[in-house]
């Protein structure tokens, strides 16, 4: 689930509701995205995805308890910050670069 689908989804996880952030990623991405929502005041809460076959790799979905939390608004809004006091852009959140400048918007078109 990335950033341009923007669907809210609410799924029962351990027993809580949560706002679904993201499912079918990997451990990495879900190590990524726990430290940054906790840093940002989230209680994170992860469920281990079922395997279709034991070849396939293990997926997580991955949510937080905030049940108005929606991960499109909160990074194009520019309320999530780092632990260095920066604001997250798509990219970072995507984990596409670890450069949180140049905004998307200072982009201009060389001729």
């Amino acid at each position: 689930m990335s950033l341009l689908k923007g669907k809210h989804t609410i799924k029962e996880i351990d027993g809580v509701r949560c706002t679904v952030v993201e499912k079918k990623i990997e451990q990495e991405r879900v190590n990524f995205l726990t430290f940054l929502l906790e840093l940002n005041g989230f209680e994170v809460k992860v469920l281990e995805e079922k395997r279709k076959t034991e070849e396939d790799p293990q997926t997580y979905l991955l949510g937080v308890t905030d049940l108005v939390f929606n991960p499109v608004i909160w990074v194009y809004e520019r309320k999530l910050k780092t632990k260095d006091g920066k604001k997250v852009t798509a990219d970072y959140w995507n984990q596409k670069t670890k450069n949180l400048e140049p905004n998307y918007w200072d982009f201009k078109k060389k001729y």
